[in-house]
């Protein structure tokens, strides 16, 4: 399934930009969908929720702009804009 593949490299990319900036829990997650990824806003939360279960960005805050644009170079992708990661490995401070 494309979405699967898809949510699977996101989920890998957020940790290790989570991991490389201290291993805190991942508060906030912005994303842009492609126009052809098969997914619209309210179908990405819905495999963003599912796909972080149990990962240090279950309950992250979303942030998702789709883009109509057929023509972009990554129309059939996910991309990630930036992730927000709360201080230390724990998720505190």
């Amino acid at each position: 399934m494309h979405e699967a593949s898809l949510m699977r490299d996101l989920m890998r990319r957020i940790d290790t930009v989570a991991e490389s900036a201290g291993g805190g829990r991942v508060v906030r997650v912005e994303v842009w969908l492609g126009a052809l990824s098969h997914m619209s806003e309210s179908h990405f939360r819905e495999h963003f929720e599912h796909a972080s279960a149990g990962t240090r960005a279950e309950g992250a805050e979303l942030a998702v702009t789709a883009s109509d644009a057929l023509d972009h170079p990554d129309a059939q992708g996910i991309l990630l804009g930036s992730i927000d990661v709360a201080d230390g490995p724990d998720g505190s401070g």
